[in-house]
């Protein structure tokens, strides 16, 4: 039941893409996160909308509209928004990002490559750098295809959610629910 930090993040997290300025297709995108309740309950979560961009100068930003939270139940994407995100105050996560622009543009189509990066992310009005693994696919000219290595991990005190974590817990008459937010993600960016 905790989305915390996500993601993820968040989110989550991600990053990376090249050559003359692309754009995140939200449609075929995916940010999403598994939380975990009473020790060894868990669920993922995911994000409806992303948004982002790289650029010709290896700069790469994403935004995520917090209040695009798919818990799958309605209640409770509702106390995410209210009681974890404090959406009204802080609507969206950014990530932020440099990348190797001259190796993305030099990804031949139908290649794939490995690439680790650190990423900035803003949540909830606290800033915290994590170091991410990427895989990025040219599957044409004009799109690539980045997706996590495995797990971002979050930690929700690193952006001051455990309030927010803990009025889940009791309003869900949970024993416990996990600070530490595994995160994944495949984006999509288009020319």
């Amino acid at each position: 039941m905790i989305k915390t930090s996500l993601i993820t993040a968040a989110l989550l997290s991600l990053s990376f893409c090249a050559a003359a300025n692309w754009s995140v297709n939200s449609d075929n995108s995916n940010v999403s996160f598994v939380s975990v309740k009473k020790g060894d309950v868990a669920e993922v979560h995911r994000f409806k909308q992303v948004s982002g961009s790289f650029a010709d100068d290896g700069k790469f930003y994403l935004t995520i509209p917090l209040a695009s939270i798919d818990s799958g139940i309605e209640i409770r994407d509702e106390r995410m928004k209210t009681m974890l995100f404090n959406v009204e105050q802080f609507p969206s996560l950014a990530l932020s990002a440099q990348v190797d622009a001259a190796k993305v543009s030099a990804l031949a189509v139908g290649s794939v490559m490995q690439l680790e990066t650190q990423a900035e992310i803003t949540l909830h009005g606290k800033t915290d750098k994590v170091n991410i693994d990427v895989a990025v696919a040219r599957l044409a000219d004009n799109r690539l295809m980045v997706s996590s290595v495995g797990m971002v991990i979050i930690n929700a005190s690193s952006f001051g959610l455990t309030d927010g974590i803990e009025k889940l817990r009791e309003v869900a008459g949970l024993s416990a629910i996990s600070k530490a937010v595994p995160v994944s993600f495949n984006l999509v960016l288009e020319k």
